[in-house]
């Protein structure tokens, strides 16, 4: 009788752990919102993924840093859609962008804009040695229609090609997929996702949009950075963390000194910590520009 007892109570103990795994969730992400109160932060998000120089290796990072930010996204319950994506010669992507949809998933992820840093045992070396690769992001807000950006068509370049993603037969038989260049600011967004050419155009402008407006308040912050001498905390694209995987593995940010040891974890999205933290310091105005210890 005790014996079936226990084995009763075992869907209710999983069901249990699951609840206060999703209460902390909940209650991390109440924490979370209220350090965001930024004009756009509750805002969708679009995220760009390049990778660095180093071929392969540089392009595999860059497809597991999509993963981890998709599987975030997943545990947030927040809906993704990737509108490009360019995959590598050989394994990896050359360049992704995807638009995250979800209450503050902009203001979040904005912690993750940088360049990251991975130090493992290549799996695509046959001598099995260690090598170090690098990947950017980039995060900006989904802006709604309402926003003014000044785009004239004169200063745009469309192209039309085929689609080189998944997404059925019509990719390979139709250009669909369009290419947008700015020519003032010499910005490319692309979009391919869509089965039809004008889905693609709205999609490719709705993310020029987000980056010239982007790019727009960057130039007014540094003006009033000039004017004041103000030093910023961290310097946009500078490398804000370091992904160890061997000889040891550890996960360091270095604007926040912020570790994590489980690095199969925060790879499999699990990246609250690291965002909470950022916004904590960011708030604090503790936020440094850390220096990268040699592995």
């Amino acid at each position: 009788m005790l014996v079936e007892w226990a084995e009763a109570g075992e869907p209710v103990a999983e069901d249990l752990a699951k609840g206060l795994d999703d209460l902390s969730t909940a209650v991390d992400a109440g924490e979370t919102k209220k350090m965001l109160g930024g004009e756009h932060d509750r805002k969708n998000a679009i995220v760009t993924i390049h990778p660095g120089a180093g071929g392969t290796e540089s392009q595999d990072w860059a497809e597991m840093l999509l993963r981890m930010y998709l599987r975030w996204s997943e545990r947030r319950g927040f809906k993704r859609d990737v509108i490009d994506l360019q995959p590598g010669d050989e394994a990896g992507i050359k360049s992704t962008t995807l638009t995250i949809f979800g209450d503050y998933a902009y203001g979040m992820l904005l912690a993750e804009a940088g360049v990251h840093r991975l130090v493992r045992i290549s799996p695509f070396d046959q001598a099995s040695r260690r090598h170090t690769s690098f990947a950017s992001v980039f995060v900006w807000p989904e802006l709604p229609e309402d926003v003014e950006v000044e785009i004239e068509e004169k200063d745009l370049r469309i192209d039309t090609y085929r689609s080189s993603g998944a997404g059925g037969q019509h990719v390979n038989v139709t250009d669909s997929a369009v290419r947008i260049t700015h020519l003032p600011t010499g910005i490319v967004v692309s979009s391919q996702n869509e089965r039809s050419q004008h889905r693609n155009r709205d999609s490719a402008m709705k993310v020029l949009k987000a980056r010239l407006y982007d790019l727009k308040m960057k130039e007014q912050q540094a003006k009033l950075d000039q004017l004041g001498g103000e030093k910023k905390d961290i310097a946009f694209g500078s490398q804000i963390r370091s992904y160890v995987l061997h000889p040891y593995q550890m996960i360091k940010d270095h604007r926040t000194k912020e570790q994590v040891g489980d690095v199969n974890r925060v790879l499999d999205g699990d990246i609250d910590v690291f965002i909470k933290s950022y916004l904590m310091k960011k708030a604090a105005g503790t936020l440094v520009q850390g220096a990268v210890e040699e592995d």
